[in-house]
């Protein structure tokens, strides 16, 4: 599932792309510019496509933003194999997962802290994303962390 957030810091803005893997929470990939731009999704994409083995094709969900519907956007996932799934139009609750995710990290980062630059904020997002990654811990996910239970030993 991905989407765009959106900061201001001094008076500029900071765009951030993630990408969440709904099957543990965690952010597989994401980007961040200072232009809502095509360049924004499409290096957060990439990231997110290298992290695939050649064999896997999981469904990508975004709403439907221009960016998503543009051919460039869609014929990438399109050439791994993997479906495009967008909301349905005027469907905020089809991306509950992302817009959480985005909440959470406004409301525990970026609101408690003060940033002078957009530097300080791209260090503080980087911090918090590797944080919620590794340290957080989830009910859902028996107590783990989203990496700790991706990479958890299979048990019979």
């Amino acid at each position: 599932m991905t989407d765009v957030t959106e900061f201001s810091v001094a008076g500029k803005k900071l765009y951030l792309s993630p990408v969440l893997d709904l099957y543990n929470g965690e952010i597989i990939a994401w980007q961040t510019s200072e232009q809502p731009d095509f360049a924004l999704i499409q290096g957060m994409l990439d990231k997110a496509l290298r992290r695939l083995a050649n064999h896997e094709a999981p469904m990508l969900h975004s709403d439907q933003g221009r960016a998503y519907q543009m051919r460039a956007y869609r014929e990438r996932p399109a050439a791994r194999g993997m479906a495009q799934s967008m909301s349905r139009k005027g469907n905020c609750l089809d991306n509950a997962a992302m817009e959480s995710f985005f909440g959470t990290l406004k409301s525990e980062c970026f609101r408690l802290a003060r940033f002078d630059s957009i530097e300080q904020l791209r260090r503080a997002i980087a911090d918090h994303i590797r944080d919620y990654n590794h340290e957080r811990i989830k009910l859902k996910l028996k107590g783990l962390s989203p990496v700790q239970y991706r990479t958890q030993p299979l048990t019979p």
